[in-house]
């Protein structure tokens, strides 16, 4: 009876480590997403605000799935290429 107790046991901590390991990526990727958003809303805020020094702009970066783990996985990089794909096409 023992023997079976540490064979359920074993079976479980390894269904576990198998379960985190799998999750890891889709946590990685929604927490990219999250700071996408993030980041292509304060560049949003920003060009928004220009028009109060003056300089008045329709500069918007789209906030979608797409560019928010554009912006997600790339960072500031990222954040620009998006704003050059907007500016020329």
């Amino acid at each position: 009876m023992n023997e079976q107790y540490l064979l359920y046991g074993l079976v479980g901590i390894v269904a576990l480590f198998l379960c985190i390991k799998l999750l890891k990526w889709p946590i990685k990727i929604l927490i990219n997403g999250i700071i996408g958003v993030v980041l292509l809303y304060v560049v949003n805020i920003i060009t928004a605000n220009l028009g109060v020094i003056g300089i008045h702009t329709n500069f918007v970066l789209p906030i979608n799935p797409i560019t928010a783990l554009i912006a997600g996985f790339l960072g500031i990089p990222g954040v620009v290429v998006i704003a050059l794909i907007v500016l020329f096409l």
